[in-house]
């Protein structure tokens, strides 16, 4: 196995691990919609701190709007991004590979 392969096989994993952060994270933004959620629940606790810091930094760039936070839009919006640059980037390396040696 080249430098390549194992090159587009760790951004395989990262493009999995957004893709299973981004469910936590829809699963986060669903739970908000119910207001007698129990927030010390141990599980609902760590989803909150798992994914409080991401959004955070988008709720610092877009303040609610008539009471609804546009920022878990945006937070899931760049993560979708990330995904996608991250699975072009790995198929390019992939391919680099193949027809390097080829």
């Amino acid at each position: 196995m080249n430098a390549l392969e194992i090159l587009s096989e760790v951004i395989q994993v990262l493009v999995q691990a957004i893709g299973i952060y981004s469910f936590v994270l829809i699963v986060r933004i669903l739970l908000t919609w119910f207001p007698n959620v129990d927030w010390s629940n141990p599980i609902l606790s760590s989803i909150s701190s798992i994914t409080d810091p991401y959004l955070n930094i988008f709720r610092g760039l877009i303040p609610p709007i008539g009471g609804i936070d546009l920022s878990a839009i945006l937070a899931i919006f760049a993560l979708q991004i990330m995904q996608g640059l991250l699975t072009n980037t790995s198929q390019l390396a992939f391919n680099a590979g193949i027809s390097y040696y080829s």
